[in-house]
């Protein structure tokens, strides 16, 4: 089903801005199928119209981060079928309409541009990573459009201003997470750092993992830089090599992180290396063989958790989807509930309430955790430790802040 879907979304995305489409969430009975809202200032009631609401949603459904935004895309999804099946918001059928940045900065911006201006959505879903996200929150602020990150960690994103959320921790923890793990769990008093210099979320955890180990009395013995996308990472892995680190610190994309685990090996390089959320993607086991076996990285979920309310999100999905949600499926899952939840509590579906509503989330029981959105609108909540096996990845550790 992930693999026919992506076949669709690439198609679509051929087209010069994207891909658009309506997400399949069926209506509640009697309802009609989406429309676009009439025009609407900032902060007023823009994706209303009859008996439906249409929000937006930006992934990247094509390009590095592809796996990403499907697996995004389906949590979405499957968050909206619920809530349709219920009898949607304040008696109105939920649509959505989504676009493809293609795992660009720039087309994030577009699409944002595009959902704001022509579609006149009431709130936006979206992205996974924090670049992306940043490009798209510099848009919908101004236009005082709401928009939750289902997954950008970096402090950034929410700073740009107050219609701006997020239902994932951020960098700051989820860097304490991985020092604190390193330094108490694995008993590592010597770590090297290698970090994707063009990316807003590996340099935010690495400088947060650094502070961190520092202070509890660790020692970054060194640290090497990339660029997304490259292919050769041997000359970085060469010199961290020769400093004999416990263990190495990569907090990037799963794209990178196979092959930089199968070079290390190659080079006969034995230090255990640990990561972000970055890593979460089916595809690391692919891109990384074994050399990414016994390897650690700070996660939003496990599926290994007994919750009833997790267990009976995976059931959901893998009956919809196939296969087992990574976290990035949890958290688009979350985002969509939250958004949901905040419209049936605003006063109104203007914008501006919806806003106050989302700002006011309090334990909301989400799969990913309970969610509870701080002043900062930021969610407090634990972080996990996974480790990588053969094919699956293992529980090992819960962090709380």
């Amino acid at each position: 089903m992930r693999s026919a879907l992506a076949v669709i979304l690439t198609s679509c995305a051929l087209a010069l801005l994207g891909c658009e489409k309506k997400a399949s969430v069926p209506p509640p009975p009697g309802g009609p199928s989406g429309g676009t809202a009439a025009a609407s200032s900032g902060g007023g009631s823009g994706g209303v119209t009859g008996d439906t609401i249409l929000i937006g949603e930006i992934g990247s459904l094509t390009g590095s981060e592809a796996t990403f935004g499907i697996s995004t895309r389906n949590g979405i999804e499957l968050a909206l079928r619920e809530a349709n099946a219920a009898g949607g918001v304040k008696g109105k059928k939920i649509d959505v309409r989504v676009y493809d940045d293609q795992s660009k900065p720039e087309e994030a911006a577009n699409a944002a541009t595009r959902l704001i201006n022509q579609d006149q959505v009431l709130l936006i879903l979206g992205e996974v990573a924090s670049t992306n996200s940043i490009a798209m929150a510099k848009t919908a602020q101004p236009a005082k459009v709401p928009m939750i990150s289902n997954a950008s960690t970096n402090p950034k994103v929410t700073e740009i201003g107050d219609y701006i959320f997020r239902v994932c921790f951020i960098d700051p923890f989820q860097g304490y997470v991985m020092a604190k793990f390193a330094h108490d769990n694995l008993k590592f008093t010597r770590v090297a750092i290698l970090r994707d210099l063009g990316s807003d979320y590996s340099q935010g955890l690495a400088d947060v993992f650094k502070r961190k180990f520092t202070e509890m009395g660790g020692k970054i013995v060194g640290e090497e830089t990339y660029a997304k996308g490259s292919t050769d990472f041997r000359s970085q892995l060469t010199a961290i090599k020769r400093l004999q680190p416990d263990g190495i610190y990569i907090p990037g994309y799963y794209t990178d992180i196979g092959v930089i685990a199968r070079q290390a090996r190659e080079l006969g390089i034995t230090a255990k290396l640990m990561g972000g959320d970055g890593w979460d993607s089916e595809k690391l086991f692919e891109l990384g063989g074994s050399a990414v076996e016994g390897n650690y990285f700070s996660n939003h979920y496990s599926p290994d958790d007994p919750n009833p309310r997790i267990q009976k999100f995976i059931a959901d999905y893998k009956a919809a989807f196939g296969g087992v949600p990574d976290a990035l499926a949890a958290l688009g899952y979350d985002a969509a509930q939250v958004a949901v939840d905040a419209m049936k509590r605003a006063t109104s579906l203007e914008r501006t309430a919806v806003r106050d509503a989302i700002a006011a989330t309090k334990n909301f029981p989400g799969v990913t955790g309970t969610i509870t959105l701080d002043e900062h609108r930021n969610a407090s909540k634990p972080a996990v430790v996974l480790e990588v096996g053969k094919g699956k990845t293992k529980y090992v550790a819960t962090i709380a802040p």
